[in-house]
């Protein structure tokens, strides 16, 4: 079975009804999109390797804990550019790789126009994100990419999934955890979630 995360939280169901309105508009989608990748994050986040640390409060001291893991963002261009803001407020010092993929209208497959990755790994955890898991094969090429890169520790982060996108995922990458606000019913015929929200880079950038 998917390593298939679906929020449950009561916070991330209500926003998540607001960004599906079609009355919604796109000042408040862009803030509502932010506002849900923060929320996914911090649960896609719970399991990051952490050490012990002692740190001093006013009455003494206190053990704790520090987040070891360097993370990098992966957005997959255009519409998961939206999702890095509420990221980036949860994880200021997380590295950010962007992966230019568009989707052929007439075969729906990836081509890939632009890669800003370096040589070399320089983080070991990668979160991809797109708003969109429909056919998966823009989240299966981005996931091809970074394992080539050389991290093997990734997590697709989104908003919306179709059950056609989320078998994909799994079929060519089932080490990578899926973590989405909701699992939708199908795909159209044209390859858009339903009853999903639309196009959401269209939506974001009001294009």
């Amino acid at each position: 079975m998917p390593e298939l995360h679906v929020s449950n939280h009561p916070l991330v169901k209500h926003k998540l009804t607001l960004l599906r309105d079609v009355h919604t508009n796109h000042r408040t989608f862009r803030e509502l999109v932010r506002e849900l990748a923060l929320l996914l994050c911090y649960e896609a986040t719970q399991d990051i390797q952490t050490s012990p640390k002692t740190v001093t409060t006013p009455m003494g001291l206190a053990e704790g804990v520090k987040a070891e893991e360097l993370i990098g963002l992966v957005p997959i261009m255009r519409a998961g550019m939206g999702l890095l803001d509420g990221i980036m407020e949860l994880l200021p010092d997380v590295q950010v790789w962007h992966i230019g993929l568009y989707r052929d209208e007439h075969t729906l497959r990836p081509v890939q126009y632009y890669n800003r990755l370096p040589g070399e790994p320089t983080v070991q955890l990668c979160l991809v994100l797109d708003p969109m898991l429909a056919t998966g094969g823009s989240a299966v090429a981005t996931v091809d990419i970074i394992k080539k890169w050389g991290v093997n520790r990734i997590k697709f982060l989104g908003l919306l999934a179709a059950p056609e996108g989320v078998g994909r995922l799994h079929e060519a990458h089932p080490d990578v955890p899926i973590h989405v606000a909701e699992l939708d019913e199908h795909l159209n015929d044209i390859g858009f979630i339903v009853p999903g929200l639309g196009d959401a880079g269209d939506r974001m950038f009001g294009t």
